[in-house]
C-alpha cells in the first residue's frame, strides 16, 4: 500500500486527538472551533451577554454554563443556538472517544441538528480511512453524512453531491451537468482510474461524481466502507458482497440503508410484491455474512444479513449510517472505540 494521502481537511480533524484505542478524543482546540463557526461568533449588534459568554468560552471551552448565561441572550435566535452549542459539547466532552459520544446518541434515540451528526459521522469515517488509499472507498464514504443526486447517464446510474443542485432556470455546460441538474458552476467529473489520483486534492469540494451502477466499483467500494464501519464501531468483523439484482432473496435479516430502502424491506419481509417503480428506486443490494455467528442473535443465524440502499422517487440518496448500528443482529451492547 503506498503512503495514504490527506484528505476532508475541512472537517476539523487536525484537530483532534487520538486515544490509545484509536478513538477521537475531543481537545480544547477542537471547541474552539465551533466558536468560530458563523453562527456562533456574535454579530456587531450582539447583546452583551452573548459577547460575554463568547469571550469566556473561547478562553475555557469546556467551563460550565448556566441556562440563566443563556437565557440573559436577547436574540431568540442566537439563543437558540447557544442551547445547541453548550448541548452538543457537554454531550461530546461526557464520552471519553467521538465514536462513544456517537454510540450513544444512536442508541439513546438523542436529538440534536443534523449539521452536527454529519459533522461527527465525517470525523469518525476520517479516522477511520485515515490509512485508506482507495480514492473509491473514501467517494464511496461520503454517501454516509452527504446527500447525493442520482441519474442515469450513457447507461450509469451516476450519483453527485446534492449541493451541487442548482437554483431553477439554470442553463447546464455538458450533457453529464444537465442529467444530474448540477449548477452551472460545478465541475463534475466521474470518478474512473484514470482521475482517481486528483480525489484528495478535490476531496473537500465534493465534486467527484461516483459511479453507482450494480456490479460496478462505485457499489462495491460502498461495501467495504460498510465493512469498516461495522468493525470500528461494533468491533464486529462481517464479509459483504454486492449483489446485482434484488431477485429470489429470502429475508431472514435486513438493514434498510435509509428510509426508502427500509419501506422497501419492510415489503418484502410481508411478502408484498414490488412494482416495478418501487424496484427501480433500488441503488444497491448486498448480502452481509458474520465472521462469528456467536456475536449475533440466535433467529440470525445460518443464513445472510442483507442490505438494501434506495433513492427517493426524487432520485436522491440519503443513507443513514446510524441504522448499522441500531439494525444489525449483533449481541454485543459495548462498541470498539469507547
Amino acid at each position: 500500500m503506498s503512503e495514504a494521502r490527506d484528505f476532508w481537511l475541512s472537517c476539523g480533524h487536525h484537530l483532534l486527538d487520538r486515544g490509545e484505542d484509536g478513538g477521537l478524543v475531543v481537545t480544547d482546540e477542537f471547541l474552539k472551533a465551533y466558536l468560530a463557526r458563523p453562527e456562533m461568533a456574535p454579530p456587531p449588534d450582539a447583546c452583551s451577554a452573548e459577547r460575554a459568554l463568547h469571550r469566556a468560552l473561547l478562553g475555557d471551552p469546556r467551563q460550565p454554563v448556566a441556562p440563566r448565561e443563556i437565557a440573559a441572550i436577547a436574540d431568540d435566535d442566537a439563543r437558540e443556538n447557544w442551547e445547541f452549542m453548550i448541548s452538543w459539547r457537554d454531550h461530546i466532552v461526557r464520552h471519553a472517544t467521538l465514536e462513544a459520544a456517537y454510540l450513544a446518541i444512536v442508541r439513546q434515540g438523542l436529538q440534536f441538528p443534523p449539521i452536527f451528526l454529519d459533522q461527527l459521522v465525517q470525523l469518525i469515517l476520517r479516522n477511520m480511512l485515515d490509512d485508506c488509499d482507495d480514492a473509491f472507498v473514501l467517494r464511496a464514504a461520503e454517501l454516509f453524512f452527504r446527500p447525493q443526486r442520482l441519474a442515469l447517464h450513457d447507461g450509469s446510474l451516476v450519483a453527485a453531491d446534492e449541493e451541487n443542485v442548482p437554483a431553477p432556470g439554470s442553463t447546464p455546460l455538458s450533457p453529464l451537468v444537465s442529467m444530474l441538474g448540477l449548477s452551472t458552476a460545478a465541475e463534475i467529473d466521474v470518478l474512473c482510474d484514470d482521475n482517481a489520483g486528483l480525489y484528495w486534492e478535490r476531496s473537500d469540494s465534493f465534486d467527484m461524481a461516483l459511479d453507482l451502477t450494480a456490479g460496478r466499483r462505485g457499489l462495491a467500494a460502498l461495501g467495504d466502507v460498510v465493512t469498516r464501519w461495522v468493525r470500528h464501531l461494533l468491533a464486529v468483523d462481517v464479509e459483504i458482497d454486492a449483489l446485482t439484482e434484488l431477485r429470489d432473496v429470502t429475508l431472514n435479516w435486513y438493514v434498510g440503508l435509509d428510509a426508502n430502502a427500509t419501506r422497501i424491506g419492510d415489503a418484502l419481509w410481508n411478502g408484498d410484491e414490488l412494482d416495478q417503480t418501487a424496484r427501480g428506486l433500488v441503488v444497491g443490494l448486498y448480502r452481509l455474512t458474520f465472521a462469528d455467528d456467536a456475536e449475533i442473535v440466535e433467529m440470525a443465524r445460518g443464513a445472510p444479513t442483507y442490505l438494501i440502499a434506495a433513492m427517493s422517487t426524487d432520485k436522491v440518496l440519503r443513507l443513514k449510517p446510524q441504522n448499522l448500528v441500531t439494525g444489525l443482529p449483533v449481541l454485543r451492547c459495548t462498541g470498539a472505540v469507547n
